[in-house]
């Protein structure tokens, strides 16, 4: 009998779909094996559950609603094998009118921008330069922690950069390309004042003044109307500041206290690289997204979750890891909202740097 049938390895295989889809489809009654042996509980499935099981998948990567999926597979495997079609249709004009609401909706959202006499943003007082002196370790530091989230999408180049925000004795930095968020403060030694400065810098500048920034020196930072400067030691780069407006960063970082948890960044590190992964729809069509499960024991103890329903949130695995590298330091604070709220990844000494992860909403299927 089990030499005439495919083990779940073989089915995976020849399917697309994970080994522990194929349980999770079982656990559901949507795809069930053909025989489990009762001692081993090791699942077999006939030949012709192989068409099945790639009809499912296909249907999953089409975004077709669970209840629907069971539907098609019993008119697939019954008397009706054009009821798969036909819900696929229905899927689609469902789809099509989602679209058209929502190019509506956006229609009426740019209308409303365009209304605005006022940008996201506060811009600068005046245009007046300014010159801020800083410690050159200190910038460097604070670029390193941001650098990870600047934004590529090319429908976004406001988050091309590093957005450098002076107010008073302090520089913050602060990176975003939606997804994830990270934010740095800079003591200024020299230069600061009551007025606020900012300048958006683009990604190759900010990539050239680190490469300046080798050396504990004073680093000599100059914000005009359309350009900024770094001199360190003699050396400058400079460049075109970016004419976007960049999005209220403060209305985003604007979050209910949650639970702060002690990690060891290495280790943390090692655990999500070996770690179990699950494979989520990314933001463009057919991507898939490499997703960690972390949960948080009620002693405060982070793990990566290794069962299929297990854990508080789930971030994605390189933005995680990213995150961790760029903090820069080993013992690290996790702070956790809730499963739909951002993960904050924190600095044990206080708030000057920190990154904010979008959970991501986990599918049905492991």
């Amino acid at each position: 009998m089990e030499s005439e049938r495919l083990g779940i390895g073989e089915l995976a295989r020849a399917s697309g779909l994970a080994v522990g889809t194929l349980r999770y489809y079982d656990g559901v009654g949507v795809l069930v094996p053909a025989w489990v042996d009762p001692h081993t509980g090791y699942r077999w499935y006939d030949p012709e559950q192989v068409d099945e099981a790639r009809l499912l998948a296909r249907l999953r990567l089409a975004g077709m609603p669970l209840a629907d999926i069971r539907l098609a597979l019993a008119g697939w495997s019954g008397t009706d094998p054009g009821l798969a079609p036909r819900l696929l249709g229905a899927r689609l004009r469902r789809l099509e009118r989602d679209m058209a609401t929502a190019r509506r909706q956006l229609s009426e959202v740019r209308t409303l921008i365009s209304h605005r006499e006022n940008p996201m943003t506060t811009p600068p007082e005046n245009h007046a330069t300014a010159t801020l002196t800083l410690s050159a370790t200190a910038l460097a530091k604070a670029l390193d922690t941001v650098r990870f989230a600047v934004g590529t999408d090319p429908e976004l180049p406001s988050l091309h950069g590093v957005l450098l925000d002076g107010e008073g004795d302090e520089l913050r930095l602060v990176a975003t390309d939606r997804y994830r968020l990270a934010v740095a403060t800079a003591a200024v030694t020299e230069g600061g004042g009551s007025r606020s400065v900012r300048a958006l810098v683009p990604t190759p500048l900010v990539d050239a003044m680190r490469a300046l920034l080798a050396e504990d020196a004073r680093a000599t930072l100059t914000l005009a109307q359309d350009d900024v400067s770094l001199n360190v030691g003699g050396r400058l780069a400079s460049g075109a500041t970016l004419e976007h407006e960049y999005p209220d960063y403060r209305r985003l970082i604007r979050l209910p206290a949650g639970r702060r948890c002690q990690v060891h960044a290495p280790s943390l590190s090692a655990a999500i690289a070996s770690g179990r992964v699950r494979e989520e729809p990314g933001d463009q069509d057919g991507a898939r997204t490499a997703v960690t499960v972390l949960d948080i024991a009620d002693d405060g103890v982070v793990r990566v979750a290794d069962e299929a329903t297990g854990g508080r949130i789930a971030v994605n695995r390189e933005f995680l890891t990213e995150a961790l590298a760029a903090a820069g330091r080993e013992q690290l604070v996790l702070e956790v909202s809730g499963a739909t709220a951002p993960l904050v990844v924190r600095l044990p000494s206080g708030d000057d740097h920190f990154s904010l992860l979008m959970p991501v909403r986990l599918s049905e299927t492991v």
